[in-house]
């Protein structure tokens, strides 16, 4: 998981090591680095955010032997990353839903994201995580455009023994996300899961859509849902989404068959929110949580 861009991280601070750093030497470092940074799925922005942090440590230090400035680079890496994912901070969702129940309210969370990301599956994985966790689940059908959204929802609902909102298509997702609350308040539910449709048609009409659904539900928590394996695609709808909805945390799913790695750095660095969870496989189970200095370590280490 993530072996390409461990490997853009490992070349800077071997391509330092291996030769002198005159101004030449340094820019063709500095280019091949940003490179390796986009072709694993890294923003173009943050590769070159990143490049610069590298450039910055090395510019003015004279250096005797290539060594030493490859534990520059190591140490400005190490800097540049860990002040992105310490800005971002964490969530733990458990904790915050059992504090919110204290008032005797459900814990709302309204996913967001476009359609073939694996939302709806990654609905039903939480609610899998949560019930797990000892706490009491509902979820809204809120994708009330998708044909097979509602069906689909449903029948994982039913086998984990989750109850579903639903209206029907067509109907307001506002409505159907008002009624999950007021469902969940009257049965003491701990958590309310809400889906929402991904129609990217106008991105303006959906945009409004979610933009609706928050002010009318007023989530505690916004969930973006990202398939790790469009890189730059993810990067470019959590930067909309955040623009002009909002959200909390990520979920980046297909992160077992990601190789590249970019999207999780990218959306950090990006947008400043977390990434909470990688879906890693099939099953109900295969939704673990992120953990951000493990990555940062085996991005930085050898």
């Amino acid at each position: 998981m993530f072996d390409r861009l461990k490997q853009a991280f490992q070349s800077i601070s071997a391509a330092v090591k291996e030769r002198q750093l005159g101004d030449e030497e340094l820019d063709k470092a500095l280019f091949d680095f940003q490179m390796s940074l986009v072709e694993s799925d890294v923003a173009q922005r943050v590769a070159e955010a990143l490049a610069h942090e590298v450039e910055s440590g090395l510019k003015g230090v004279k250096v005797e032997r290539s060594a030493d400035a490859s534990e520059v680079v190591g140490r400005q890496l190490a800097s540049a990353l860990e002040a992105a994912f310490s800005k971002a901070g964490t969530v733990d969702l458990v904790t915050s839903i059992k504090e919110k129940r204290k008032s005797g309210e459900p814990y709302s969370i309204l996913f967001l994201g476009i359609n073939g990301t694996g939302k709806t599956t990654t609905v039903a994985r939480l609610a899998n995580y949560l019930k797990k966790k000892g706490l009491s689940v509902a979820c809204a059908a809120g994708d009330t455009h998708r044909p097979g959204a509602i069906e689909q929802l449903t029948e994982h609902a039913d086998r984990l023994g989750v109850k579903v909102i639903s209206q029907g298509y067509g109907a307001d997702p506002a409505a159907v996300g008002r009624d999950g609350v007021l469902y969940a308040r009257a049965h003491h539910v701990d958590c309310l899961l809400i889906d929402s449709a991904g129609r990217m048609q106008t991105n303006q009409n959906l945009m409004e859509e979610m933009a609706k659904i928050a002010r009318v539900v007023r989530p505690d928590f916004r969930l973006f849902v990202a398939d790790a394996l469009t890189g730059n695609d993810a990067v470019s709808q959590a930067e909309l989404f955040n623009e002009h909805v909002g959200f909390d945390g990520a979920v980046l799913t297909k992160a077992d068959a990601d190789v590249r790695g970019g999207a999780a750095l990218s959306i950090v660095y990006s947008t400043g929110k977390p990434v909470l969870f990688l879906g890693v496989g099939q099953g109900y189970d295969d939704l673990v949580p992120f953990d951000s200095q493990k990555f940062l370590r085996s991005l930085l280490q050898p």
